[in-house]
């Protein structure tokens, strides 16, 4: 999001922070002098206390709560307030909520970026690492250091490789997104009580179809995304669905573009979608500096007070910056909007703040009242971190079972690529200060083979030139075995930045067929960052004998890298993102269609409806050990008209035949719930290895309706399987959310007729009747 000036931000924060002001942590409702008001009767339901609120305050005073920096009102005790503090993939200070440069906290613990962590395809996993970062991030408020309110998770769909920011998401699919985000707020806010009390707020962003940074004429804010019904039914709109309706997400962000011409923070009817049918109760704020750009950039409005009305008007709340704060006022003497539109928007304020306790006195029983700075950077804290980059790391090519290494075979490593040595590459972007000083993939190494030699071979990621190569051959030559580190860092791929290109940034192509042919030593490609690499060369190299795809580790990286190489652990992650070739570059990255048109050459995107060649596919990844799977046990008919629910559809026809297929639509089944079904799969591991990875189920329907995908992702799910054994796992599937799709008016239907299961090599059928 858009840093907003420093010097504003400072001016702003210092509204109400006067003579007399109370300090940041206060409590208004603890103090003597201001208890008695009702909106510090804790027997009053939140709606009541946040209306009692409003009632005292004058518009001067309304109009201070409209930024993320709210001013305090130091005559009832309440203190200012940051609404934006940042939490990723581990508290960072990219938000003003945030400051590791005062206090007792100076750090906190960095976890894998985002798409890293998903290629686990593991919910224990996710919930487990948002309720560390919860931990710490509550730990730092208790200390004076952070907010209350967070603004994570980022749950747009990576739709073009190139989306600088695709690194923050869980990938292409909306299903895994959607079950990301729900794992990510539910293990965040801590919700507990009654009333939707919270330890904390997450907020689901940036809503809605934001995808590009800045490519060729286009940026993102001023981007028209234009996206039809269809694409926006089951792409855009499921994470967010399911971030508020399972998550029970408090906050959403709405994003800098516009959307089929309008900006995001004006469309009415999308903001209150997610009030009116999937029930948020929450406060939705803008990206920073996104109202202000509906005038100055976008010139939808003709004045600053028509974006003040346009937003607030469509249910917006809160300002990231200070536009609302410095044209408010004027556009209610305009007659632009009247008072009562900003009450709607600080009742929704005031209920999050109520939710989160931020009135009332701390309860000592509540356990995360009493986190401290020992809570944070713990090594239990680490070992998760370490555990996230291990289940996450997917092995894309080992021909000849050359990984893992044996310690006693080698005697000399040679580590290449200039990220090897770099400890600020670790994290990706929206990363704090990590815990200790950052073990770099050079010294994990040495760690396990004391002789490990290193050359940059590059000076930088960005590789423009060859002087380094002399160097980095000399040293490839004397060594073992070879691992070389490329890829991409912030440089290539970032906020406000999209890539170009899908090849390997500058000369690092050349750089690793140099020392893959004239060393003539093993070579391991490690592959950095989040965004998909065309390595369709290294792929076919025999040189080349194995290639890792590592993210953005963190800050403990470079401690598990080696771990895998050397066999300590078997790696079992699956790519959330399909790796595309560089051709795709070719295909507009503003087109937000999704679905393939071959009328004009347009071959769709991700790998539900992506027709061309790719890389790797998405849900590709290799281990150490050899599985197979068969379908013990699923249904093989599902009949809608036999169901045991007598009103399982609640209108007629149940079904409706266009182009000759037979279909029913999802909001025509009144018991999606009755629908639901198991599968049992056995997982046998056919190696010498014990292993961990994730079975993943694919279903396709046949014959297709026009639209429908090529195949979805149905379920997913972690298991462990020791060498030589066979692991049961069952998978329940939720046919209306997961098999069905939308058609062209958007409205979500499963198709009739005969299904398939699809996992690994196995193939199952069922018949779905009406």
């Amino acid at each position: 999001m858009y840093n907003a000036p420093l010097l504003l931000l400072i001016i702003i924060a210092s509204a109400g922070a006067g003579d007399g002001a109370p300090p940041p942590n206060a409590r208004p409702c603890a103090s003597a002098a201001t208890n008695s008001y009702p909106f510090c009767n804790a027997s009053l339901p939140f709606p009541a206390r946040a209306r009692s609120l409003l009632s005292l305050l004058t518009l001067d005073e309304k109009i201070a709560q409209l930024s993320n920096t709210a001013a305090g009102v130091p005559r009832l005790g309440i203190p200012p307030f940051e609404w934006w503090s940042e939490s990723l993939h581990g508290v960072c200070d990219n938000g003003p909520g945030v400051n590791f440069s005062s206090g007792p906290v100076r750090s906190a613990t960095i976890f894998p970026q985002v798409i890293l962590s998903a290629a686990a395809f593991n919910r224990s996993l996710w919930r487990a690492v948002a309720e560390a970062i919860a931990v710490e991030a509550r730990a730092m408020h208790n200390a004076g250091q952070a907010g209350l309110t967070f603004w994570a998770p980022n749950i747009n769909v990576f739709r073009d490789p190139r989306w600088g920011r695709g690194q923050e998401t869980p990938g292409e699919d909306p299903a895994v997104v959607s079950a990301y985000s729900v794992e990510y707020v539910k293990g965040f806010q801590g919700e507990y009580g009654d009333e939707g009390r919270m330890m904390l707020s997450a907020c689901c962003k940036h809503y809605i179809a934001y995808d590009l940074e800045k490519w060729e004429g286009f940026a993102r804010y001023t981007f028209n995304a234009e996206v039809n019904e269809q694409d926006m039914a089951d792409t855009y709109q499921p994470p967010f669905r399911s971030c508020i309706q399972e998550g029970r997400a408090s906050c959403l962000m709405c994003s800098y573009n516009q959307v089929n011409g309008v900006p995001a923070c004006a469309r009415k009817d999308i903001l209150q979608k997610a009030r009116d049918e999937w029930g948020f109760q929450g406060y939705i704020t803008s990206d920073c500096d996104a109202v202000a750009i509906i005038h100055e950039n976008q010139t939808y409005t003709i004045s600053d007070e028509d974006s003040v009305a346009v937003v607030l008007k469509a249910g917006m709340d809160i300002n990231c910056g200070s536009f609302l704060i410095r044209h408010t006022k004027s556009a209610i003497e305009k007659g632009k909007i009247q008072e009562e539109d900003i009450n709607h928007a600080l009742f929704n304020l005031f209920s999050v703040q109520l939710r989160l306790g931020f009135f009332d006195e701390a309860n000592e029983n509540q356990w995360f009242t009493q986190l401290g700075p020992n809570n944070v950077c713990t090594q239990e804290h680490r070992e998760l971190a370490a555990e996230a980059v291990r289940q996450g790391t997917v092995l894309l090519k080992n021909d000849n079972n050359f990984l893992p290494l044996k310690r006693s075979e080698v005697g000399h490593i040679a580590v290449i690529g200039p990220a090897a040595n770099d400890p600020y590459i670790l994290g990706g972007d929206y990363t704090g200060v990590p815990c200790d000083s950052t073990t770099t993939f050079v010294k994990g190494m040495q760690a396990y083979i004391p002789q490990t030699t290193f050359a940059s071979g590059c000076k930088d990621v960005p590789c423009n030139t060859t002087d380094g190569f002399v160097e980095a051959i000399e040293v490839s030559k004397r060594a073992d075995i070879v691992v070389l580190i490329a890829g991409l860092n912030l440089t290539e791929e970032t906020e406000d930045h999209d890539r170009v290109s899908l090849l390997l940034p500058g000369r690092q192509m050349d750089l690793i067929h140099i020392i893959a042919s004239v060393t003539k030593k093993p070579l391991v490609l490690v592959l950095m960052g989040g965004g998909p690499v065309d390595v369709s060369f290294a792929k076919h190299d025999p040189h080349i004998a194995s290639i890792l795809w590592i993210g953005y580790p963190g800050e403990v990286g470079g401690h598990v890298l080696p771990e895998i190489l050397f066999g300590k652990y078997n790696p079992g992650g699956k790519l959330p993102i399909t790796w595309y070739p560089e051709s795709f570059t070719s295909v507009p990255m503003n087109d937000m269609n999704m679905r393939a048109n071959a009328s004009r050459g347009y071959p769709g995107r991700t790998y539900r409806f992506y027709t061309g060649d790719v890389v790797y596919g998405f849900g590709y990844g290799l281990s150490y050990s050899k599985y197979s799977y068969s379908i013990l046990l699923a249904p093989k008919k599902i009949s809608l008209s036999h169901s045991s629910l007598p009103d399982l559809i609640s209108r007629k026809p149940a079904y409706t035949r266009r182009d000759g297929l037979d279909y029913v639509q999802v909001e025509d089944i009144a018991s999606c719930e009755a629908l639901q079904f198991p599968v049992n799969i056995s997982v046998s591991n056919d190696g010498v290895m014990d292993g961990s990875h994730s079975v993943l189920l694919f279903a396709r329907s046949k014959p297709n309706f026009p639209g429908s995908p090529v195949k979805q992702l149905v379920g997913f799910e972690r298991v462990h399987t020791a060498a030589g054994t066979t692991t049961n796992v069952e998978i329940t599937i939720d046919p209306c959310k997961l098999m069905s799709s939308a058609n062209p008016e958007g409205r979500r239907v499963l198709s009739l007729g005969t299904h398939v299961l699809m996992v690994g090599d196995e193939e199952y059928e069922l018949l779905i009747e009406a």
